[in-house]
């Protein structure tokens, strides 16, 4: 008895019904053809993969007059005490003056980079003391700190002398890069 209904109703909402006179129905939009191509490449292309590890995330804060100071195993005691005390030549210099985070992380990798691939050993980075802060947090020296010692071409840092910038600046100490050990081995070989 329902099916019955349920007929009937149909056939009256469908009473008025003419049939169409062309069987083809075009549901696109008309116009130029589009050219897929462009879109499939751009779709099958993989973006290039970002290499620098340093992080922008949460870092632990330092204070304006903090000095900073870092020396991975295997450097030897006076070898820090000589870059502590300024007394090797600074080869390099990276100024991160007025630089967001985001900036000095990538200035800070590119530089390192740079600093290995022309046999740099030691540079100097100047990040500014940060005492104009309310907290007196250094932010970027706060974000160097951390980062300098996640890079594993850097064997050691320590903030500069008061000549060179004092705490607003640390020395880097970059680990001899292959050409520079080999170069050092075949010296003394001769001897």
């Amino acid at each position: 008895m329902e099916d019955d209904d349920d007929f009937s109703l149909f056939s009256q909402e469908v009473e008025g019904i003419k049939r169409l006179k062309s069987s083809a129905i075009y549901l696109g939009k008309r116009g130029a053809k589009v050219d897929y191509s462009v879109r499939q490449e751009a779709a099958t292309l993989v973006p290039e993969k970002d290499l620098n590890h340093l992080s922008a995330d949460y870092v632990e804060r330092v204070a304006a007059l903090d000095i900073l100071q870092y020396k991975k195993d295997g450097v030897q005691d006076g070898v820090f005490k000589r870059l502590r005390q300024g007394k090797y030549g600074i080869e390099s210099r990276l100024d991160l003056h007025r630089r967001t985070v985001e900036q000095a992380r990538q200035q800070v990798y590119q530089f390192v980079q740079d600093c290995m691939k022309n046999d740099i050993r030691v540079a100097i980075i100047v990040h500014g003391r940060g005492d104009r802060t309310p907290d007196s947090e250094a932010t970027l020296k706060s974000y160097l700190n951390k980062w300098l010692r996640d890079l594993d071409d850097v064997m050691a840092f320590h903030s500069a002398q008061k000549y060179h910038g004092g705490g607003g600046a640390v020395y880097v100490l970059f680990k001899k890069s292959e050409r520079a050990r080999q170069e050092n081995w075949e010296k003394h070989q001769k001897r």
